[in-house]
């Protein structure tokens, strides 16, 4: 399933990114790609192919990512995409 995720947050865009880095082992498995892109200093957005939504739900909904949401004040919207042909 393709997914764009919409984020804001009051961190930086690299330390947005570093978080990213530090979950990249915990997707690997349920996420096969993913490209980021920068829309302004406090927002970014994600377009994955998630191959396991239930693993990605969990990942997404975790302590490390709850809290790190908490503390850089992060709000995701996540739209689930189709291609037109």
């Amino acid at each position: 399933m393709n997914l764009c995720v919409v984020s804001t947050f009051s961190c930086t865009i690299d330390d947005f990114r570093a978080m990213a880095e530090d979950f990249e082992e915990e997707m690997r498995p349920c996420v096969s790609d993913w490209e980021i892109a920068v829309i302004n200093d406090h927002k970014i957005c994600t377009m994955l192919n998630v191959t396991d939504m239930e693993a990605f739900q969990a990942i997404m909904t975790g302590p490390k990512m709850t809290e790190w949401d908490a503390a850089n004040n992060c709000v995701d919207v996540v739209y689930s995409l189709e291609q037109i042909n």
